[in-house]
């Protein structure tokens, strides 16, 4: 009994009152989830009961949260439902904890999850599933979670952020809060997200996966409404909503409560930026929840141009009605959020080592400024940097679930999409900075007069000048989206047949070119040169005009149909399978460019800055696809024990060619086949280890070099091992890890019209390395909640281009945050990001082909350090 009495003694300790007797009427309690041991310890001074139980006995489980007014004997229960144990009440009031007794049923499937429970279960994924979720454990599939806490600690500015906590994915966001880069286990790209479909509950919101200039993370940011976010990566994906076979990523919405519930928080970046977030959420009836949160931010950013071009908010609301036998859940979200588009800039490298080039700060600087802000172009059209890079978009759904019987449930689950995804920026050239006598004897001559734009004032021949872009992309993009299913469940059987629907659009303005003749140096100032035989070189800065021009009308449509059956075996085999069929459809028109002719829009040959400039012709071109293609997987999970279980899976996927590459002649059908397997152990120590092999077919990548795409299509293969996971040291002390060993290469794959073949080539921009480790302690000041986390980053050496030419040199990158809990509703938290400065490249210059001479290139690094302060209340 020595056990009991440690228990005992330790609720006592908590309570600060002898056991006694209380009467059971309705207490309030404001309990979180988490550590077991906590919480049983917050409820024993919140009801004054005591609680009898070993700390070794649940060392390593969570508990549910609590936040209503309940009796004490209700409010255990649901503290400790879904732990194994349960609360029998002991002589003198006291509570005894013990082991639910576990009963040995038929074989059957897991049970049906309600609605309502999935955004509250952190252990529930949606996505990769094909009925209504199930739990991580029993996934036959590769899925990674991370939940409100792990996304409150990463303090991530860009959505894409938040998949840093994903094994297989390697996300860049160096270009800024919006416009990411995000591989995915040695699918070859060239950029963007091409094999990354984001959803909002368990719904594509735009159906493909990448635009040109438009990656999905783009339309959707992270703020205080939502949960939690899932990951899958292979598996399953390639069967289900809108067929991704390479990531499918679902961001999980808050919902309401039987009771009033809300957060908020104010933020402070140490570069100036202010963001507020806040939640509101609980009943409007006895089966009615709403929820409705947001965020609004503005700031200058790290890389600051001067000007506040980090600015902007969303609001998002969602409405649950709970049926006799279902349910129906409406959503409505409204984005308005743009940020400054970062390129690369001026950095020294020499072999491995990256240094600072002279007077930019790799950590800070960027080439915008006050003086390039804004301008006028050679056709007359006036753009502005401030505009960046970002969306405002309108992103209605529903959710609807009816159950027939006690075997037929029919979901739906619909997304509505419609609004502006646009980019401005200043993109840099090919050739790094130069003298302006270097510059000059390029272009055949020497230097007549060299003025700055804004003033005219002089400048020395010797000042290092380089050129970068004014790139603007306009896109109106709407999309309707329908994924509808149909589940039959009975004994050890579950089959599930779905149908797929969507139409989508985009009607895009380009203009690409448009290069400043600036001085190397952060907030760049415009030059005019004119040459000593009178040749003018640049006009109000501009050394060329238009060199890619789009104006282009999309309609995608996709249709599929689906089904997949899964089966019990026993109590701890499960199987499934399925098949896919999905015709993909494209249409729309293209108007034609040319030249604008001898000595360019003026007719003057000695004016330098409009002579080679594209412009629009009369005509237009049609553009037409139409595709269709089978996918199919099957595979299986065997738990051994209750905390220790595999899997093993077959997947075949198709992604079809987007809207720009049928522009650009490229109709290819990416195939994937993906052999994969893995581990599961949930305890202490929660482990996740998966190993798997891709097979592509048929893929194109392209890149815009020399003012126009340049493609490359071919194979590629890629074996790879994912780890993520939880040790629980001890009570106070936790250490999540994550890693990826990847070797992917080119197979029978070509460049430059086929004439190059790369075959053998790592394929660019992933690493064969990168993990990250993060220890965690929890402890306490003055008898309040306190925690230490830090972060360990690593990310290895990779090729940022295909021809393995222009090296981006492995690095370490150090973040650390402190969190305070004042009162138990207020929380303080400071978080360090990149604490020391490191110079991590995850780009070179997509604009240059081969490679970098070495001393000054144009690369992007990382930001530099950045502190972030917070303070949350919650009710």
């Amino acid at each position: 009994m020595s056990w009991r009495l440690c228990g005992a003694i330790a609720a006592a300790v908590a309570l600060g009152t002898p056991a006694a007797s209380r009467a059971a009427s309705a207490l309030p309690f404001d309990i979180p989830g988490g550590d077991l041991a906590d919480a049983l310890m917050r409820f024993a001074r919140q009801s004054g009961r005591q609680i009898l139980f070993a700390p070794a006995q649940v060392r390593g489980l969570r508990a549910t949260a609590v936040h209503k007014r309940l009796d004490p004997d209700r409010a255990i229960a649901r503290l400790l439902s879904g732990t194994g144990f349960r609360a029998r009440p002991a002589p003198g009031g006291a509570y005894l904890l013990e082991a639910v007794p576990v009963p040995r049923p038929a074989p059957a499937l897991p049970r049906a999850i309600a609605p309502a429970d999935i955004a509250q279960i952190a252990d529930i994924v949606v996505v990769g599933t094909p009925g209504g979720g199930s739990r991580r454990q029993e996934a036959a599939f590769a899925v990674t979670t991370a939940n409100r806490a792990a996304i409150d600690q990463l303090g991530a500015p860009a959505t894409a952020d938040v998949l840093r906590l994903m094994p297989g994915l390697t996300v860049e966001t160096s270009g800024g809060k919006n416009g990411a880069n995000i591989f995915v286990r040695g699918y070859p790209s060239g950029g963007d997200a091409e094999y990354v479909t984001f959803q909002t509950e368990g719904v594509p919101y735009f159906p493909p996966a990448t635009l040109s200039f438009l990656e999905n993370s783009q339309l959707y940011r992270i703020d205080g409404s939502v949960q939690r976010v899932e990951a899958v990566r292979g598996g399953t994906g390639a069967l289900l909503a809108s067929g991704q076979p390479g990531a499918t990523i679902n961001i999980i919405q808050r919902e309401g409560d039987d009771h009033l519930a809300g957060l908020v928080k104010t933020s402070v970046i140490d570069d100036g930026e202010g963001r507020g977030d806040a939640y509101v959420s609980g009943p409007l009836g006895p089966r009615t929840h709403f929820m409705i949160g947001g965020y609004y931010s503005r700031g200058n950013g790290i890389r600051s141009p001067g000007l506040a071009a980090d600015r902007g908010g969303q609001i998002t609301a969602n409405l649950r009605r709970d049926l006799a036998r279902g349910s129906v859940l409406v959503f409505a979200r409204y984005l308005d959020d743009r940020s400054q588009w970062l390129l690369p800039i001026p950095v020294e490298q020499t072999g491995r080592s990256i240094g600072a080039y002279p007077g930019f700060d790799p950590g800070t600087g960027t080439l915008a400024g006050p003086d390039t802000r804004t301008g006028t172009r050679n056709d007359g059209n006036r753009y502005d940097l401030n505009d960046g890079r970002g969306a405002r978009i309108v992103n209605l759904g529903t959710n609807v679930e009816l159950r027939f019987g006690d075997t037929v449930t029919l979901r739906d689950k619909a997304s509505w999409l419609a609004g502006h995804a646009d980019t401005t920026g200043l993109v840099s050239d090919n050739v790094p900075p130069e003298s302006a006598v270097a510059y000059a004897a390029r272009l055949g001559g020497a230097i007549g007069m060299l003025v700055t734009t804004a003033d005219g004032r002089a400048v020395s021949p010797a000042k290092a000048v380089v050129q970068a872009g004014i790139w603007t992309v306009a896109k109106r993009i709407d999309a309707l989206v329908n994924d509808a299913t149909l589940e039959w469940a009975t004994g050890v059987s579950k089959a599930t047949v779905g149908v797929y629907a969507t139409e989508y659009g985009s009607r895009d303005h380009w203009d690409i070119g448009n290069a400043l003749l600036l001085t190397a140096q952060p907030q760049a100032r415009r030059l005019d040169l004119t040459l000593a035989n009178g040749t003018v070189v640049t006009r109000d800065g501009f050394a060329s005009g238009s060199s890619f021009l789009v104006d282009a009308r999309y309609r995608g449509s996709d249709l599929a149909f689906y089904g997949v059956e899964e089966v019990t075996l026993g109590d701890h085999v499960r199987l499934d399978g399925g098949v896919r069929h999905q015709r993909h459809s494209v249409d729309g028109s293209v108007r034609d460019t040319r030249a604008a002719g001898s000595g360019g829009l003026d007719g003057d040959p000695r004016t330098l800055y409009d002579n080679d400039d594209i412009v629009f012709g009369d005509t237009r071109s049609q553009v037409r696809y139409r595709g269709g293609a089978w996918s199919w997987t099957f595979g299986g999970n065997v738990d051994v024990t209750r905390r220790f279980g595999g899997f093993t899976r077959f997947s075949r996927g198709t992604s079809f060619p987007f809207f720009d590459n049928v522009r650009d002649g490229i109709t290819v059908a990416p195939r994937i086949d993906t052999i994969e397997g893995g581990v599961k152990l949930t305890g202490p120590l929660s482990l996740f280890a998966t190993v798997f092999r891709n097979s592509f077919q048929g893929l194109a990548t392209t890149v815009i070099a020399g003012g126009a795409p340049i493609a490359s299509i071919g194979g590629a293969r890629a074996t790879g091992v994912e780890v993520d996971g939880t040790w629980r040291v001890a009570k106070p002390l936790s250490v999540a890890f994550t890693g990826t060993w990847l070797d992917a290469r080119y197979r029978r794959f070509f460049t430059d019209a086929g004439r190059t073949d790369l075959s053998g080539n790592r394929v660019q921009r992933q690493p064969v390395w990168q993990w990250r480790v993060t220890p965690s302690w929890d402890f306490e000041v003055a008898a309040r909640k306190a925690g230490l986390f830090a972060t360990l980053a690593y990310m290895g050496d990779r090729w940022s281009d295909v021809q393995n030419q222009q090296l981006l040199p492995g690095f370490l990158k150090w973040d650390a945050g402190l969190t305070f809990d004042p009162t138990d509703r207020l929380r303080l938290q400071a978080t360090a990001d990149n604490i020391t400065n490191a110079i991590g490249l995850t780009e070179g210059n997509p604009r240059a082909l081969g490679t970098q001479a070495p001393g000054a290139i144009f690369a992007r690094p990382i930001p530099g350090r950045s502190v972030n302060l917070s303070a949350s209340f919650r009710f």
